[in-house]
């Protein structure tokens, strides 16, 4: 049968040598962590845009404090009053709203679109999938055209940032910030 004393002679050799194995320990140490200094090399490669970001300190996320400078640049002068920022269409009360058909010639269909409410995000509702990238005006991505005139005969731009008037007055508009007026033809993804 079994030994008992080779037994526990043999489990005392084996508990011996794990425990001097591994009070030497391992030799085994992780690595540094390098995930910040990866970030910081692909930021460095990408350039700079005018977009606004999250955390962005122009979207009000840091900055000092700034003295008040007025007219003839002396600090703790009176302000200029600025330049009422225009209401967007979107806070239009419910009342005032209006709806508008819209053809969407490539696709074949027509979508009935409120006025306060973009021609990009009533698309998308109704399962179309149209191209768009900032939602914010501020490329060309969206970019429609209407044959039936002038854009601003047709929606309201609100902050639209690319077109120039003459590029509307052919009839180019941004879906993501265009706000219908009244009923027209809408080519999708025609830029100028």
């Amino acid at each position: 049968m079994v030994d008992i004393v080779a037994v526990s002679i043999a489990s005392s050799v084996v508990l011996v040598i794990a425990v001097l194995h591994f009070i030497n320990g391992t030799g085994w140490e992780s690595n540094a962590d390098i995930s910040q200094e990866i970030l910081d090399r692909r930021a460095a490669t990408v350039p700079e845009t005018s977009f606004p970001e999250p955390m962005n300190r122009s979207l009000g996320g840091g900055g000092g404090a700034v003295a008040a400078v007025g007219e003839g640049g002396q600090e703790g002068a009176e302000l200029e009053e600025a330049e009422e920022e225009a209401q967007s269409p979107a806070d239009m009360p419910e009342d005032e709203v209006e709806y508008f058909d819209i053809e969407l010639s490539k696709e074949g269909e027509t979508i009935e679109v409120a006025s306060n409410e973009t021609i990009l995000d009533k698309a998308e509702d109704e399962g179309f999938d149209l191209p768009y990238a900032c939602r914010q005006g501020q490329c060309v991505s969206c970019a429609a055209h209407t044959p039936d005139g002038p854009a601003e005969d047709h929606v309201t731009h609100y902050e639209q940032e690319t077109f120039t008037d003459a590029e509307m007055e052919e009839g180019y508009m941004l879906t993501c910030v265009a706000y219908p007026i009244t009923d027209f033809t809408l080519e999708t993804n025609e830029a100028p």
